[in-house]
């Protein structure tokens, strides 16, 4: 079931979800519109060949209240939220709609798992010709919050939990 405004805000109000800061009209009424922060990472291109699933990828670190994403061009991104999830509730990142028909795609892996903490890396892809400019505060995606039919019994505890500013890949540590 996807949570309504009401039950969002009454959440929020009692302590349940956390999502921090959160200003005055970014409860919608079947999500919550989420900002970009100003922390990026980005794939260094010039000190590695290719990039492998059993190495820890190489990643330039930035902060900025701007960024422009060329044309064709994958960058690493984090929100300006920091979130809490209860046991019994997952999310999903969604981008929204006006800055899709830009040809800015958001998230390729957006799912928040029930008792994940922290803020949000965002997946940004410009698949436009032209590039894009960003600036931090801006409302760029969404969350879309469900109820579990009963608490997890194992709720996230991964290598993401506590995350703080963008944070790259860590497919590397997998026991697969």
């Amino acid at each position: 079931m996807i949570l309504s405004d009401k039950t969002i805000n009454k959440m929020l109000r009692n302590g349940e979800l956390t999502i921090e800061p959160l200003t005055e009209g970014q409860v919608q009424p079947a999500s919550v519109d989420i900002r970009l922060g100003t922390h990026f990472l980005k794939i260094d291109e010039n000190v590695i060949e290719s990039i492998s699933l059993e190495k820890e990828a190489k990643y330039i670190e930035f902060e900025s209240n701007e960024v422009v994403i060329p044309p064709n061009s994958f960058l690493l991104a984090t929100t300006k939220e920091y979130i809490k999830l209860p046991n019994y509730v997952t999310a999903f990142v969604e981008g929204r709609s006006s800055i899709g028909r830009m040809g800015l795609f958001i998230q390729n892996a957006g799912w928040v798992d029930p008792g994940f903490e922290g803020e949000i890396t965002l997946e940004l892809y410009n698949a436009n010709r032209l590039p894009i400019r960003l600036k931090s505060g801006r409302r760029i995606c969404q969350l879309v919050f469900a109820l579990m039919d009963q608490k997890a019994g194992a709720p996230y505890q991964g290598k993401y939990q506590g995350q703080r500013k963008a944070v790259g890949s860590r497919i590397y540590k997998d026991i697969d």
